[in-house]
């Protein structure tokens, strides 16, 4: 599990070809959607558990959801716009948006791990996995 949580992304934002076809192209409006940096994650370690902090700005508790599946926690946002003033003209609303994310934490039950949201970071406690005793395949003889 400790690989699978420290393991980084080492893919550069730096994308050449959007690049030149922007410059070269720009009255075409083109623009590749660029992957968002949201839900940047630290991950930190001590006896007993790993503690995940993940920045979710700008949200309220409601809007995040937690999940564990096969293995997997998985972090979703789902934010919608509030309503609109009929006064108000908008060129161009940003505000609604949704991602989700998947960590690997191996066979831990959804009761042992806790989850806090706190000016913007969500923490997330997973307990370590506890080594496992050696069963004897020995079969005893009557």
């Amino acid at each position: 599990m400790k690989h699978e949580l420290t393991e980084r992304n080492s893919r550069n934002d730096y994308d050449f070809f959007e690049e030149a076809m922007n410059e070269l192209f720009p009255f075409f409006g083109y623009r590749r959607q660029r992957p968002q940096n949201y839900m940047r994650t630290d991950v930190k370690e001590n006896d007993k558990e790993y503690v995940m902090e993940v920045e979710l700005p700008g949200l309220d508790k409601k809007d995040i959801g937690l999940s564990v599946k096969d293995g997997y926690l998985n972090i979703s946002v789902q934010k919608s716009e509030k309503e609109q003033d009929e006064k108000e003209k908008y060129l161009r609303r940003e505000r609604s948006f949704s991602c989700s994310r998947s960590y690997y934490v191996g066979d831990i039950n959804k009761e042992d791990i806790k989850a806090k949201y706190d000016n913007g970071i969500l923490r997330v406690s997973i307990p370590k996995e506890q080594p496992k005793e050696p069963v004897s395949d020995k079969i005893e003889i009557e």
